[in-house]
């Protein structure tokens, strides 16, 4: 198993910090944001690699994280440069996807991960659920307590009993369910090809919700939910109470 980091995004909405800095390496509770998510990773027995996506303005400074990172770790990582360097260029995250499988030569399971994540939760009990269904994705949700909540901001993920996905919304305005998708995937390698299909169609290339929507109808797609604290770092707000909730307990 491998896991997949997509950090090839801009941050626009961090701007003007992020015009100089990814937001992966933005300091949370004295940490980079992308340390807090390699512990998470690292815990991981079966994951024996990582793969990050970086787009060419930043790839210097994650090289230099990789680097400094693999001192601390058995862990392979490694780091490649998308060749984009504006947002108006950017492959989307499942460009950089397929980017990614194509220059790393990746044909395991993977574990994709945004890399504006922070979660309580181990990805143990993750792994564990996908190898013992063996679904062909897993979509890791959090309960965000009410749909309001989610209106215009996050994908929606609906489930039947046996925890298999029904439905999915790419931030509705109206949202039916409170359980909101993290950026938190494993795709077996079964799955891996219908990357190509998608991509060589007029489907949307950024938001991997989309992606996701479109699998359910080729394969099975289930859900996993991640209990206690999760913060997506998009905005100066939640970055500040993500700040504040680390420095206060120490937990991450």
């Amino acid at each position: 198993m491998r896991a997949i980091i997509l950090a090839a995004g801009y941050a626009t909405r961090l701007y003007p910090v992020t015009r100089t800095k990814p937001k992966a390496l933005l300091s949370v509770g004295g940490r980079a944001l992308l340390d807090h998510l390699m512990d998470r990773v690292d815990a991981v027995a079966e994951i024996e690699e990582t793969v990050l996506i970086s787009n060419a303005l930043f790839f210097a400074p994650f090289k230099a994280w990789a680097a400094e990172r693999s001192r601390r770790t058995s862990k392979k990582i490694r780091v490649f440069d998308d060749g984009t360097t504006s947002n108006a260029n950017r492959l989307g995250a499942i460009g950089d996807l397929r980017f990614a499988l194509r220059e790393s030569r990746v044909s395991d399971d993977l574990i994709v991960l945004a890399s504006d994540n922070l979660f309580d939760e181990d990805l143990t009990g993750f792994v564990g659920a996908f190898n013992e269904n063996s679904p062909g994705a897993l979509i890791g949700v959090h309960d965000v307590g009410d749909p309001k909540l989610a209106a215009g901001r996050y994908g929606t993920v609906e489930t039947d009993a046996k925890g298999e996905v029904s439905a999915i919304e790419e931030k509705p305005l109206e949202p039916k369910t409170s359980r909101v998708s993290m950026g938190v995937y494993a795709l077996s390698r079964r799955t891996l090809p219908y990357i190509d299909d998608y991509l060589g169609g007029k489907e949307v290339k950024d938001a991997p919700g989309h992606f996701m929507k479109w699998l359910l109808d080729r394969v099975e797609v289930r859900a996993y939910e991640f209990k206690g604290r999760w913060y997506d770092i998009g905005s100066f707000d939640q970055w500040a109470e993500a700040d504040k909730a680390l420095l206060a307990d120490r937990k991450f």
